[in-house]
């Protein structure tokens, strides 16, 4: 199934989404913090994510990890849910951007859960960027990226990267440069992936 451009709003915001289950999300917080904080953590910045893009004015999809959940705190009508597909995250991102570009969307931006410092006013700067530049990146202090947005498909920015490494943003970069690609980085943020990572709201969940 593709996601289809609302005529008038030609800007689709793709969410990539865990489903959240004891003992499969944040696996490097468990190894330190148990299952069960690990998961109270990923629900919280899963909700936080919600929170900061449900009012944007883009469309949003929201691509679910292993089933799509109609039932659960998303709004069915704010966001359009999707099964992510591939054998990896790099051809699951690949996939999401490709079957949207091909759906009629002119600007795409891609997100994870995993970003507490992430605002709408980051994602919406991100789209503006999109109007002067070939591609946005916001990178992640763990070397990876937090978005990803472009107004084409590139398919060779999800090949060749070792993904959750240190080298994925400075990768990209290249792949941006061997295109000739005008791009725009955005402010670097952290992820949460291991405890140091964690700000002090989330860490006495």
């Amino acid at each position: 199934m593709k996601s289809k451009s609302d005529a008038g709003n030609p800007s689709l915001l793709i969410i990539f989404y865990r489903n959240p289950t004891l003992g499969k999300v944040k696996t490097r917080l468990s190894k330190t913090l148990g299952d069960a904080k690990a998961l109270a953590i990923y629900l919280h910045l899963a909700s936080h994510t919600k929170n900061i893009t449900e009012h944007l004015d883009v469309d949003k999809a929201l691509y679910y990890a292993s089933y799509v959940d109609t039932e659960d705190n998303w709004d069915n009508v704010s966001y359009k849910k999707f099964l992510q597909s591939g054998k990896d995250l790099g051809e699951r991102m690949s996939n999401a951007f490709r079957d949207s570009f091909e759906s009629g969307y002119k600007s795409i931006c891609i997100i994870g859960t995993d970003c507490f410092d992430l605002s709408p006013a980051v994602i919406d700067d991100a789209f503006a960027k999109l109007q002067s530049y070939d591609v946005v990146i916001g990178p992640a202090t763990d070397g990876g990226y937090y978005l990803l947005g472009m107004n084409a498909f590139h398919a060779e920015f999800f090949e060749n990267k070792l993904w959750s490494t240190r080298s994925v943003f400075e990768d990209t970069i290249r792949d941006f440069n061997s295109k000739r690609l005008l791009y725009y980085q955005l402010p670097m943020l952290s992820d949460v992936d291991e405890e140091q990572d964690l700000p002090a709201a989330l860490v006495g969940l």
